[in-house]
């Protein structure tokens, strides 16, 4: 049976410039928030019009059978999405696995990259705890495939509704009802999520469909009213339309301005989705003389539009891997990143892109062939992307990963199988919405050495992991680890605790771990007790640090704290167990495994060096020592495990190295290096606790 023939349909060069307006205004946006406030809104001025062109692309298709137009439209769309995202996709796996550290700030990425492939990206990104414009996303090379996803979710929807108007006569009457009430669900949907769940409104398809919808109805009235689709403009000029178009260009602007995430994208998705409308009515059938004809198909601003969708594809990789490597806040980075995006846009649509989507050779092929080679080069790609990632310990250029037994305290027991006498993997199983991580000795015949330790806290308790193997290890005696959902217990710091959330996820410890305390047991508390200076991803102001930790609000906190902790010591020490609590320990300026690279030190991340001011450090641990003392008076098997003066034994500064190897991960989380100091004083001090000694 032959395929109906492919209808013609014109090329229509202002849809070039309004591509350019979007792509640019999410580049700036991306390089510079403050450059351009509303500039993510350009994707939704990409989805209205990938709504209007591929309907426009398929509108006069001869009728056929469903399965004919599906293989053909899916056909089309992997010609012209596959090629360039798999390149992008493989490269940029390359770029990360030599320069990107494996991290908590970048632990998504790879999986955001696996879906991608396939068009699911957005999924992970809904599921995931952090939003679009959280330092998460913001260190991913891959967070902006969402919106591809979005549209190639799209895809896979719009043949199944749009084929009956292929059909003509009441088939597109219905084809229209199903769009117009797919669109008003979506409204809704997306109205209800902005309250319920702002990251499925933000990333998922069923509260996008209205806006890609939108450009898909716009074409079926168009064409309804009479519009023609396969010649390109009259020769008359009507100033009605030029009026309408200037109003959508304002509407795009104000949108591109003026958007607020919280209320993103109901309702402020509006303004762009209505400017794109009205620009693409207005300029439909207009002469190339129209003043705004004229501008949107001005030659650079063609160009850009022409390899927009290769530019939206390689701008974030290289926005991103500026960020974590030479930095992108002065005004040269951002150029050389903006130089590079280009460069590697035009070649990708050069060699990859356009040489695909219009090879006679490919077009000729079955439609069912074209589909199933798409399909086998992206899991061929993905296959690729594996075996690249699994790479990185040995490819990576970062020291980090060269040097990994050195800085990751966490990982190291899960690496190697136990000796004939040691620690395996250490056995992990749910506690709430926490884990408790079992380390135990393993094929030994020496005695046990040591009391059985009940760590608890945040991640900082996490970062004694290589200590509490080593300590299994050598005294034999198990390690039990609540990793305490991220929440700290007895912290001093307010907020760090209060929230429900953390709330429900200490009761859940506590429920587990109190039964299985006895006599001779330590219970070993450790968290982040002091405000931090930086974060992987941002320095905080000293000043204002240093003002709220020092307020008589903090304070009185500070005070309450010490009386419920004191409560909370007594329930531990009732089952005749040690309570040890870590004292405070050294804050740095910058995060280390950020900042270990040569080519980290133009960073801003990285400028205030790896040593802090030991008066400093001193000034902002004394209320928190003072508020564990209090804490501990009158419980005789409470004591004080200090790692400070061990991390900075003398001097003026405390310095985030000792003899080229680094004593933090970051900017306050122990590295392995620095847990191998620490377990010889950490082994004493839990032995001198069930002795009963301060």
């Amino acid at each position: 049976m032959t395929a109906p023939q492919r209808e013609k349909h014109a090329y229509f060069p202002y849809i070039d410039g309004l591509r350019a307006i979007a792509v640019l205004s999410v580049l700036a946006y991306h390089l510079n928030g403050a450059l351009l406030p509303g500039g993510f809104a350009g994707v939704d001025v990409f989805f209205v019009i990938s709504g209007f062109v591929v309907s426009a692309s398929v509108g006069k298709r001869e009728a056929g059978p469903l399965y004919q137009f599906y293989l053909y439209f899916l056909s089309r769309r992997f010609q012209r999405i596959a090629p360039a995202l798999l390149v992008c996709l493989l490269v940029t796996c390359v770029a990360a696995t030599l320069f990107i550290p494996d991290a908590w700030l970048s632990e998504n990425s790879q999986q955001t990259a696996r879906y991608a492939f396939f068009g699911f990206s957005n999924l992970i990104l809904a599921r995931n705890a952090n939003s679009y414009f959280s330092p998460t996303a913001e260190y991913n090379p891959y967070t902006h495939t969402w919106s591809l996803g979005v549209e190639e979710q799209f895809y896979l929807l719009f043949p199944l509704v749009f084929w009956a108007w292929t059909l003509g006569g009441k088939w597109r009457r219905l084809s229209t009802g199903l769009f117009v009430a797919g669109a008003l669900a979506s409204l809704g949907y997306a109205f209800h999520m902005q309250a319920t769940d702002p990251l499925g409104a933000f990333y998922l398809l069923p509260a996008r469909f209205w806006e890609l919808g939108a450009g898909v109805l716009l074409y079926q009235g168009m064409a309804s009213l009479g519009s023609r689709f396969d010649h390109p403009m009259p020769q008359r000029h009507d100033w009605r339309r030029t009026g309408l178009g200037v109003a959508g260009i304002l509407l795009i602007g104000y949108s591109l301005a003026t958007a607020t995430v919280a209320r993103f994208p109901i309702p402020d998705a509006f303004a762009a989705v209505a400017g794109t409308l009205l620009v693409l009515v207005a300029l439909h059938e207009q002469p190339v003389t129209s003043p705004l004809v004229r501008a949107l198909t001005w030659r650079p601003v063609r160009a850009i539009g022409a390899v927009s969708y290769s530019l939206y594809l390689w701008h974030w990789p290289v926005v991103v891997l500026f960020r974590w490597t030479i930095g992108l806040d002065q005004p040269l980075h951002q150029v050389l990143a903006v130089a590079l995006s280009l460069a590697l846009a035009a070649l990708s649509w050069r060699f990859v892109e356009n040489p695909v989507r219009s090879s006679v050779r490919v077009r000729n092929l079955p439609r069912i062939a074209v589909v199933a080679c798409g399909l086998f080069a992206l899991y061929a790609g993905l296959h690729a992307f594996r075996a690249i990632d699994r790479k990185q310990p040995a490819w990576s250029l970062s020291t980090v990963a060269r040097h990994a037994d050195d800085w990751y305290p966490s990982k190291l027991p899960t690496r190697s199988a136990p000796p004939p006498c040691g620690v395996g993997a250490p056995g992990v199983s749910g506690v709430g919405e926490g884990v408790r991580i079992e380390y135990v000795r393993a094929a030994c015949d020496h005695p046990v050495t040591a009391p059985h330790v009940y760590a608890v806290g945040d991640s900082h308790a996490m970062a004694f992991g290589s200590l509490f193997a080593d300590y299994v290890r050598d005294t034999g005696a198990p390690v039990t680890l609540y990793n305490n959902a991220g929440c700290s217990l007895l912290s001093f710091r307010e907020g760090a605790e209060s929230t429900p959330r953390c709330q429900a996820s200490i009761a859940a410890v506590l429920a587990d771990m109190l039964p299985r305390l006895k006599a001779g047991d330590v219970v070993f508390l450790a968290s982040l007790r002091m405000p931090r200076l930086v974060d992987q991803w941002v320095r905080y102001p000293h000043e204002q640090v240093e003002k709220a930790w020092f307020s008589a609000e903090e304070a009185a906190f500070r005070e309450k704290a010490a009386t419920e902790a004191h409560t909370l010591m007594e329930r531990m020490a009732a089952s005749g167990a040690s309570v040890v609590i870590e004292a405070p320990n050294v804050l740095l300026n910058a995060p280390l495994y950020r900042c270990a690279d040569p080519w980290t030190q133009t960073n801003p991340m990285c400028r205030a060096g790896a040593s802090v001011d030991r008066a400093q450090m001193e000034r902002l641990r004394a209320p928190v020592v003072t508020a564990i003392t209090s804490s501990e008076t009158g419980i005789s098997t409470a004591s004080i495990f200090d790692p400070f003066p061990i991390l900075c034994p003398r001097g003026a500064t405390c310095d985030g190295y000792r003899d080229g190897k680094p004593l933090f991960f970051d900017g306050d989380h122990v590295s392995a290096a620095g847990n191998r100091l620490l377990l010889g004083p950490f082994t004493a001090v839990m032995r001198a606790a069930v002795r009963g000694q301060p």
